[in-house]
């Protein structure tokens, strides 16, 4: 849109110019010279015709508004990246050529979130893509005014601080959840191992969607007979020690949908592995990399919801004040075939087995 104005004023602007150059020509006295003036008055308006056909050939062009989309996404892991694809591709196919996108990932900084998010707010994009909570507390506390759309994000109410959240936040933000149903996630527990006694309840403290998820599956899981432990961790760096304190602890270990041990799958499986201990968790990513099995959604199609919402949003179809949180339409039991094997565990014939 913006675009499509600068197009018109420059080529206006030129249009005056060779106007006025024209003009010029036609002051002489002398026969020769009025027939000079006749030629370059004729001139004049060859020039003028061609730049008023540029003009109109430029204004076609632009015809179309285009948009800038900015995309902050927290961390790199297979979950994120899944969203951030699915997202590209649906806004694309409602677009094409009229949408980019600036993608910016905050290695797991909350503080580079605000900083990706403050560049979008200078650079004045059409709307901001906030994949994970900290993304989307950044983008909330940027601006209050450029639409913004979460996406990966579990609970909105509790990411942005709402008492008695009734599912549309209104004012400049929505989008998707990938909230999974908590309650059959203890029962997924349950199901595959009834004679465990000690879960541990392993996530990151500074994710607060994460301590969501951990009291809601604590609360279930107590009421199937097990006795629960929190075991948080700050960040990656510590990471290690309380995993291993965990699996020491404990025999089946939950992880919910947390970015900090998504991103560090591999670090907990090779804590969790040699122990014997087997991990339920919260999504397929951090299932492929050291779970046994999961109740997930598939984070593409969560994506794809968010970019259709976004396409609905530039193209004026939508006022985001009022559109409601979208959730996963379906959720699939899963399992990680490699890691059941090595620790002998069995599950039933309704599970999925993760592609390798």
């Amino acid at each position: 849109m913006k675009k499509k104005a600068l197009s018109l004023i420059l080529a206006g602007a030129m249009v005056l110019s060779m106007s006025g150059c024209g003009s010029n020509g036609g002051e002489t006295t002398t026969a020769a010279g009025t027939e000079t003036a006749a030629t370059t008055s004729q001139d004049t308006e060859s020039t003028e015709s061609k730049e008023e056909g540029k003009e109109e050939a430029e204004k076609t062009e632009t015809d179309g508004d285009s948009y800038t989309v900015g995309i902050c996404q927290l961390v790199q892991h297979a979950a994120l990246d899944a969203a951030t694809e699915g997202f590209k591709d649906a806004l694309v196919e409602e677009l094409g050529d009229a949408v980019t996108f600036e993608e910016v990932n905050a290695q797991g900084d909350s503080n580079t979130c605000s900083t990706i998010i403050n560049n979008f707010v200078s650079a004045d994009v059409d709307l901001i893509l906030a994949n994970a909570t900290p993304a989307l507390q950044a983008a909330q506390a940027g601006t209050n005014e450029i639409p913004i759309l979460g996406t990966s994000v579990t609970e909105y109410g509790v990411a942005l601080g709402i008492e008695g959240f009734n599912g549309t936040v209104g004012g400049n933000i929505s989008g998707t959840s990938d909230l999974a149903p908590l309650d059959e996630q203890a029962a997924m527990l349950h199901e595959l191992f009834p004679e465990a006694k000690n879960v541990g309840l392993l996530y990151c403290s500074a994710e607060a969607n994460s301590q969501y998820q951990v009291d809601t599956v604590k609360t279930a899981l107590e009421e199937l007979g097990y006795t629960c432990e929190y075991y948080a961790f700050s960040d990656s760096n510590d990471l290690s020690a309380i995993a291993t304190k965990a699996a020491e602890e404990n025999d089946v270990l939950y992880i919910p949908t947390d970015n900090t041990a998504a991103a560090n799958a591999e670090l907990v499986n090779n804590i969790c592995q040699p122990a014997g201990v087997p991990v339920i968790a919260g999504e397929e990513g951090i299932c492929a990399g050291c779970g046994v099995a999961t109740l997930s959604i598939s984070y593409y199609d969560l994506g794809v919801g968010t970019g259709k919402m976004a396409a609905k949003i530039l193209k004026g179809e939508a006022d985001i004040s009022q559109m409601p949180i979208e959730y996963a339409p379906q959720f699939t039991k899963k399992y990680n075939k490699t890691l059941c094997e090595a620790l002998g565990v069995e599950v039933p014939e309704d599970y999925v087995a993760i592609e390798e």
